[in-house]
Parts: structure tokens; sequence; C-alpha cells
């Protein structure tokens, strides 16, 4: 009889394998290897700052009453005392004054939520600029295309829950923006608040939307997100030993696991100390919502800025078509730009496949400057953004500088369409240079400095070989060519059908890549090696030739190194 005890969750454990292989399931999935950069992280922020949410947002809801009927307000802050108010509001006001802990809670609340759209805008922008939506992994683009656009409602209805004046004044966009719909947009706003603005009912209604539908909609989106990424396995920048059918990091357990585990706690601890640091919403100074009421300066969160801007910005155009008004000064900024971004988002990695004609599995990730073209779209629809967000602010910016607050928004009407244009084309000159400067320094190795004259009398300045790395990561990427249109007929000399539609596709290819250096070939080596320069380096990087010409992956000749693993898939 054996005197070893048996583990308490010994029989749970075994009944849950039999079922189900768990030991199966945790084997394959506990030494997964992950990458090791800092730009994973942002992935990570966002995770974590959505858990912070649910929490602080447990908490707050103890104590929040999500009702608009009337209260007069007799608590410890004097100013207010007597004052009508929302029972929202009243509650706010008591979480915020009487309830241990409840404003840092709130504090806390508000921050998480600006860092968590904030830390997913970061994300994907990390995920665009580097090409990590490519295939396979365009439907997790899709996921975080629609958690962007759910973060923004959710932000916004969390917003304009304390029923104060700020939030107040936010209600009133949303009820401008309904009735500019055309046609029915009257309905739509009378659906939504109960009748005429602002109604009895909104708060009531946006409450349980935010607690419960849109955060259920996110946690389940997240989950498939992080499922997607586990079986797709994570992208790598390009180095030395990784390739599309490895990946190069550490594995789960224990490694990412006592990481992630400490990197949350310092996200909150960030978040925390954010809430004890800085003030945010103090509702108590902008009092109660009243229609007849707008604040001095009113600004939304920073996420709905842009918004904001289009719609100060806007000239006043208004259409009258069989008894209706359409506004489009609302209807084009609010719903035009919310759906813009959406269907850029959504689309963009299809239409570029289209137009590379790329339909391989990507799990290298590209350098910016080695795809022109879409590194300038993404910073030309930054600069886009940009100059929207200052609109949002443009009293404040015409206060603060003494400007004409109407030369800053005809300035602005002109900059949102030719901004845009400049930061494209100064970005993909960059881009360019910066190809053009990498592709010297594969050929010729690093600039040393040292000028050596020749018996002859032939000065030249000495090579020094690239660290093998730096080669590695500047060769690893494939040749890009502008797709070949053909004559339009076949060899039997019968049209093609499509051939209007493949000429389209191969002058967007060719605007796509027609500017864009290429990785030199083999031969293209050997010939700059040979003519003196630069010899050192077809000595002691050889491998970056042979990724150079698309031969040898180069695991033989430069481990992952670091006591890191390799996942072969």
């Amino acid at each position: 009889m054996s005197s070893a005890t048996p583990h308490p969750l010994g029989k749970p454990l075994e009944f849950l394998d039999d079922r189900i292989g768990l030991a199966k399931l945790v084997r394959k999935n506990i030494r997964k290897v992950f990458p090791d950069h800092w730009s994973f992280l942002l992935g990570e922020i966002a995770l974590y700052s959505f858990i912070i949410l649910l929490l602080s947002g447990t908490f707050l809801t103890l104590w929040f009453k999500p009702s608009m009927q009337e209260v007069v307000y007799s608590g410890p802050y004097v100013p207010l005392r007597g004052v009508h108010m929302s029972e929202a509001f009243a509650s706010t006001l008591h979480i915020s004054f009487d309830v241990r802990g409840g404003l840092l809670m709130r504090q806390i609340h508000h921050w998480s939520a600006m860092l968590f759209i904030g830390a997913m805008t970061l994300h994907m922008l990390r995920t665009f600029f580097t090409g990590a939506f490519r295939k396979p992994r365009e439907i997790n683009w899709l996921i975080g295309t629609i958690l962007l656009q759910l973060g923004l409602v959710e932000g916004f209805t969390g917003y304009s829950l304390p029923d104060d004046l700020l939030s107040g004044t936010g209600l009133r966009f949303i009820e401008g923006l309904l009735r500019a719909f055309p046609v029915v947009g009257t309905y739509l706003s009378y659906f939504v608040f109960g009748g005429a603005f602002p109604g009895d009912i909104v708060i009531p209604r946006l409450y349980p939307v935010h607690i419960l539908l849109l955060p259920g909609v996110i946690l389940a989106l997240i989950t498939a997100h992080l499922a997607l990424v586990v079986y797709h396995k994570h992208t790598q920048f390009p180095g030395p030993g990784r390739t599309n059918q490895n990946v190069v990091g550490y594995p789960l357990l224990p490694v990412y696991m006592a990481k992630a585990g400490g990197f949350f706690f310092i996200v909150f601890g960030v978040t925390a100390l954010m809430g004890v640091l800085f003030q945010l919403n103090p509702v108590w100074v902008y009092g109660p919502y009243n229609p007849s009421q707008v604040g001095a300066g009113t600004q939304p969160d920073w996420y709905m800025g842009w918004v904001e801007g289009g719609l100060r910005i806007m000239p006043n155009w208004e259409t009258h078509i069989a008894g209706f008004t359409i506004s489009w000064n609302i209807f084009v900024p609010g719903f035009g730009l919310l759906g813009l971004l959406a269907v850029v988002l959504a689309l963009y990695p299809f239409i570029e496949s289209w137009v590379t004609g790329d339909r391989r599995e990507h799990h290298l990730l590209d350098r910016p400057r080695n795809q022109p073209v879409r590194t300038a779209f993404g910073v030309a629809g930054m600069t886009f953004y940009g100059l929207l967000w200052i609109g949002g602010g443009n009293d404040i910016i015409a206060t603060i500088f003494h400007l004409a607050i109407n030369d800053i928004t005809w300035f602005l009407r002109f900059a949102v369409f030719i901004g845009p244009v400049i930061a494209f084309l100064i970005t993909k000159r960059i881009c360019i240079g910066l190809q053009r400067r990498d592709r010297e320094r594969l050929l010729h190795g690093r600039e040393t400095g040292i000028v050596m004259r020749a018996p002859n009398g032939e000065v030249s300045e000495i090579h020094a070989p690239l660290d093998p790395e730096e080669a590695w990561t500047i060769a690893s990427h494939d040749r890009q060519e502008p797709l070949e249109v053909g004559s339009g007929v076949d060899a039997h000399g019968v049209a093609d059908p499509h051939f209007r539609r493949r000429k389209l596709r191969a002058r967007a290819s060719r605007f796509y890549f027609g500017d864009q250096l290429q990785v030199p070939t083999k031969a293209e080596l050997e010939a700059a090696h040979g003519n003196g320069h630069g010899h050192e380096l077809a000595n002691g990087n050889g491998h970056a030739r042979e990724l150079a010409n698309g031969h040898g992956d180069g695991t033989k000749q430069v481990g992952a190194g670091g006591g890191s693993s390799r996942s072969e898939h």
C-alpha cells in the first residue's frame, strides 16, 4: 500500500483529462513560444486596461443609480446643496465624496478607459505598419476593427452616464446626429430619448448597454482574438534564425506567464497613480445637466475629438427635398467619419492583397520602410486624424494663441485635404531614402570614415562589414515587382473580357511598387564585393547574399541565441 497522499486536484484533473483530453491540450499550448519585442506589449496594455475597467466598473455599479428622476442635493459638497439634479448625478457626487475610495475608483475607471482605447489604437497602428494583418490574419484584423469601434461607443456611453453638464452636451450632439439622418432622423431621436430631448429614460437605457451588453460583446471578441493569435502563431520581426516556418522567443510557461502577471500589476499601478495625481472629469465643477446651458470650452474625451473637429469645420450645408431637411454639416462629419474609419480599416487588407497579388501566408513582419506606400498611407491617415483633432479644440487654440477662430476653421478646411497628401509624399520619399541607404550598406558595408590612398593615387573609403544580425534584417524581405497586364488577348487572339480590370490592377500595382527599391540579388552583391569595397561583407556575411537572392533561411548559420526557444510549425 502506498503511503503517498493523493493530491486534492488529482481526481478533478483526471476527470477532465478523460473527457476532453485536458493533458494533451495543456501540453501542446503550455510551451507555446512567443516572440519578445516591446511593441507586442501594446496589445497587452489594452487587455489589462479592459480588465481594470471591469473591476473598477463593478465597484462603481454598487452605488450608481441610473435614474433621471429629479432630486434635491443635500450631500457634503456645499456649492451644490439645494440644487435640483437627477439621481444619476447625485449618486455620482455620492460616490465621489461619501464612498471611501469612490473618487479614486472613478478616476481609475476613467483613466483605464482612455488607456484602453489609446492602447488599441496604437496596437492597430503597429499591426498596420508592419503588415501583421496579411493572410492568414485578416479575420483577426476585422475583429480588432470591430473592437475599436465598440470601444468608442462604450467610452461614450460611460461618459454620458453621470448626467453632468459636460456629458449632457455630448448627448445633445448625439441627438443632433440622429436628427440629421435623412427622413427618419426625428423618429430615431424620439425613440432613443423617449420623446423630446433630453427625456427621462436615456440614462436608464444607456446603463445596461454600458455595463452588460457592450462589455459582454467586447469580452467575447477579445477571447476570439486571443484564440486566433494562438492558432495562427504570433508574428515576429525579421532577424537571424527567424522564418515563416518558426517562432523564435520564449515559452508561455513559465516565462511569459510570469512576465504577463508582472506587467498587469505595472499597468494597474500606473493607472492607479494617474488616478491619484491627475484629476479627470470633475463633475461637481460642471454641475447637473441643463438643456439651456453649455459649458465654456466644452471638449469631449480625446478619442471623440476628431469627430467633434469634423463638426466644427464642416460648412453649413443643407438640402431641402420633399419637405425634408438634410443637414450635411452634421451627417457627413458624424456618420461619415465614423463610417469611413470602419470601412477603410476593414477593407484595407483585402485591397492591398488585390493590388499586390500576394496570396501567401506571412508570419514575418515588414519593416515600415520596406513598404513605402502602405507607410505613407498610414501617416496620411494620422495627419487627417490629427488635423480634425485640432479642429475639435479650435476655440481653445484661438484663446490660448490669440488667433481668430474663423481663420483656424478656414485653414483646417483646406488642410484636412492638402495635409494628408503632403504627408504621404514626404513619408514615401523618406522610406525610399531609408531603403536606398540600407541597400548601399548591404552592398558595400558600413562607412568607417577612414580614407585610404592607393599607390596609384586612387583614394577610397574603407567599408567595415555589417553586423550579421543587421545584414540579415536588411536583406530578409521579398523582392516586390509590379504586376504585368499583358496584351489583352490570348494565344488565339481572343480578347480577355477582364482586361480592363486587370489593367486597373496593374496600374495600382505600379503605384504601389513602382518607386520601391529592391533587395540586391546575389549577382549584384558579388559585383559590389568584387570592386574592392566591402569585400569583408562578402566574406563575413555570406548568408545575407542567400537571403537577398531568395535562397536559404540562414538557420544553419545563425542560431536563435540568448537562450530563447524556436517553435517549428
